[in-house]
């Protein structure tokens, strides 16, 4: 059976490819605007990609047309399917029918940290002998791929509340029918299809609503936005984690400040220390969700703090470019206020005094419609130099560095800020942050650093 996707580099639709692919189907995409690590991981997976939206692309005519959220009327692929009456349907809607029955789902949610949690309770599953499916909306380094079938009944998710497509605006987590449910955080975001935090909170009801009495729901107990939601309705048991609680079901008492070692208490009682690789309070609170997860299933804290402790990571948050003369470079997919700021916490915390570079490109929808403009400069406070990529040339960002402080400065093309990251003298970290492929920044700045790492 052959299967065509359209927005196949986007990181759902990504994973989803490889898992049809895994299942045996034939499967081709098309996309524009495409860019690594998504493209290259399908390219290595022997999945044919098409560069555009040419009707061409279905002929032969497929099976079946998944189309991305991405897409919309007149998109001339969309169009050509209506039109033709191909077969089509969303991606949350195939993975609901083709991948997810009779498997337990454990979905990660929440505005921030999905990835990270995901990828954080994919692994400990997997160190602890239990194989699981997966998908990511990212690739995590402990796996090399986005997404797998896994060889046991639960498969872990990361749940979006983004809509399912142009079809179908409900969110894509209310397809997956969790039994262990996450909720990270909850903030207002992608304002090009949510009116407010209310209406963002109603999708959150919808998927707590199908989380069976014998399931479980996990959560932080001090955010507002989330005890709102629970409070319309929740019918299954709860456990909280926190920081600095030990009456919270599962809490952490951090060792260092950037939270690279913590301890766990389980109802008050340590359990074990996590000693890793990663930083910043937000990923010790990512850790504890998914350490709670994982007990669901019946993994003992003390196995899931051991597989911790080996966590690799996820390529582009905080990823590591390169360093040379003292200067590192990392790479992150940041592109919130609220995930900026928790990013260089994090990575302050780490370095001490030391100079940070922030580059920032507002890419999301809602960064273009200049929603969080009135925090958005404040979000980049810990750094010691901003520059924001304004490659569109909004004119709220324009005006909101024209009336910040002197760190702040924008910049409208990728060559000007290239050229002027070469003249960053170290010791200083530089990270980009940017939803998208920052004009392939990340890897221009690689090979610089490489570069001049091998002539020195």
């Amino acid at each position: 059976m052959h299967i065509h996707i359209l927005g196949i580099c986007g990181t759902f639709m990504g994973s989803l490819a490889l898992l049809a692919k895994e299942l045996g189907y034939r499967v081709t995409g098309s996309d524009q605007h495409v860019y690594p690590p998504m493209s290259t991981q399908l390219m290595s997976q022997g999945i044919e990609l098409r560069e555009g939206f040419e009707p061409s692309h279905l002929d032969p005519m497929p099976d079946m047309v998944i189309i991305g959220n991405a897409m919309s009327r007149g998109n001339p692929l969309v169009e050509y399917v209506l039109n033709k009456g191909i077969p089509y349907t969303s991606g949350p809607q195939w993975l609901s029918e083709h991948v997810l029955q009779e498997r337990w789902v454990l979905a990660v949610a929440g505005t921030h940290g999905k990835t990270t949690t995901t990828s954080m309770l994919a692994w400990i599953l997997d160190q602890c002998g239990l194989a699981p499916g997966f998908l990511i909306g990212g690739v995590p380094l402990g796996f090399g791929v986005s997404a797998r079938l896994g060889d046991t009944s639960f498969f872990v998710i990361e749940a979006d509340e983004y809509d399912s497509a142009f079809f179908d605006k409900r969110s894509k987590f209310v397809h997956y029918r969790p039994r262990t449910l996450i909720i990270n955080n909850l903030e207002y975001d992608h304002a090009d299809i949510f009116d407010d935090l209310k209406a963002i909170q109603t999708q959150f009801h919808h998927v707590v609503r199908t989380v069976p009495s014998q399931g479980v729901v996990i959560s932080p107990g001090d955010v507002e936005a989330i005890e709102e939601t629970l409070a319309r309705g929740l019918w299954s048991p709860r456990v909280i984690y926190a920081l600095d609680d030990p009456s919270a079901d599962l809490s952490a008492n951090c060792l260092e400040p950037d939270g690279s070692r913590f301890e766990v208490l389980l109802k008050g009682e340590k359990v074990g220390t996590v000693a890793w690789g990663m930083s910043g309070l937000h990923n010790v609170q990512n850790a504890l969700a998914a350490l709670l997860a994982a007990r669901h299933i019946g993994v003992k804290p003390q196995n899931g703090i051991q597989a911790l402790n080996e966590f690799p990571g996820v390529k582009r948050r905080l990823e590591k470019l390169g360093e040379s003369d003292g200067v590192v470079a990392y790479d992150d997919f940041a592109h919130h206020p609220t995930a900026i700021k928790t990013t260089l916490e994090g990575l302050r915390n780490r370095v001490g005094n030391t100079p940070v570079w922030a580059v920032i490109e507002p890419r999301s929808n809602t960064m273009k419609m200049g929603v969080h403009k009135d925090t958005l400069l404040a979000s980049a406070e810990l750094a010691d130099q901003v520059i924001w990529a304004n490659f569109d040339h909004y004119d709220w960002l324009d005006q909101a560095v024209a009336n910040a402080g002197a760190k702040h400065q924008v910049l409208h093309d990728v060559d000007s800020i290239e050229s002027l990251l070469k003249t960053v003298n170290g010791p200083a970290h530089v990270v980009l942050m940017s939803n998208g492929g920052f004009q392939g920044l990340p890897g221009r700045l690689k090979k610089y650093l490489d570069l001049t790492l091998e002539v020195s």
